[in-house]
């Protein structure tokens, strides 16, 4: 796989005259390095913090097969976008994503509980008519090993190193969207995804639905408050040694301003203090 390297300028030239929104400290260069499905919202994350801070500017090297924790470990980088905290690390959360079951739109299964999600992607249930489902074998689309949205998933549902190892991998989103798509019968197709693109997939009308879990439809709300189970946190790990333009970078994206991109970007921000 290429890898996918955003460099993001600073256009301090355009913004002299404006004050920034985090003021004075936010001058050094950084580096943001992640392999998810976070490099859009990212990306216009970074772009308005360089408005807001015309003497910082930010680079993003978005990898698929890169290991962002180990990046900033070994300093090639100042900041990893993940979803697990690591003790040497310090943390800093800005979201939650929420985790997606997707099928094709003729599966006519109404939800899933999460133990029937876990049967099925363990090789448990090998047909959907043994969870209520259509009279159809069932295609296990898994996702690349070093994403940490797969080791959620495995995670809360207690499968670690149980899904088949013979199960395709895509790694993807618009590639395993496009699978799901376009599996028809005798197989019928199921991944695990995040909710921002899978709810712009069927916003688009593309042919895939999106099922309950534990009758719990994923949206925004359910997610937030912890309804929706399937969720994993979206994480800035930094080193735990100061760094104004780092800490100016959470900041922002903990702000009205920064919450606001990661909501249209489909994660789901955290609730505001009162």
């Amino acid at each position: 796989m290429r890898t996918v390297a955003l460099v993001i300028l600073c256009i301090g030239l355009l913004f002299a005259g404006a004050p920034p929104l985090f003021a004075g400290d936010a001058t050094e260069h950084v580096v943001i390095a992640g392999n998810g499905p976070e490099a859009v919202m990212i990306e216009k994350l970074t772009r308005a913090f360089e408005k807001a801070n015309p003497r910082a500017y930010v680079d993003i090297l978005w990898n698929e097969n890169s290991k962002p924790v180990e990046l900033v470990k070994n300093g090639q980088v100042q900041i990893a976008v993940t979803g697990k905290e690591d003790p040497d690390l310090q943390a800093s959360q800005i979201g939650w994503d929420g985790i997606v079951i997707m099928v094709n739109l003729a599966n006519h299964m109404k939800e899933v509980t999460t133990q029937q999600i876990a049967d099925i992607f363990s090789g448990k249930v090998r047909l959907w008519a043994e969870v209520g489902g259509p009279d159809t074998k069932i295609l296990l689309i898994d996702r690349p090993r070093n994403r940490n949205i797969r080791e959620t998933f495995e995670q809360q549902l207690g499968i670690v190193g149980k899904i088949p190892d013979s199960t395709k991998v895509i790694g993807a989103d618009d590639k395993v969207i496009k699978t799901v798509a376009g599996t028809l019968p005798p197989l019928s197709a199921v991944t695990f995804i995040s909710m921002g693109p899978a709810l712009e997939a069927v916003a688009s009308g593309v042919a895939v639905r999106l099922l309950p879990v534990d009758r719990v439809e994923p949206e925004e709300p359910p997610v937030k408050d912890g309804r929706y189970k399937l969720r994993r946190p979206v994480l800035l790990l930094s080193k735990k040694e100061p760094n104004p333009t780092v800490d100016a970078f959470a900041a922002f994206a903990l702000s009205p301003d920064g919450q606001k991109i990661l909501d249209v970007e489909g994660y789901t921000p955290l609730e505001q203090k009162k």
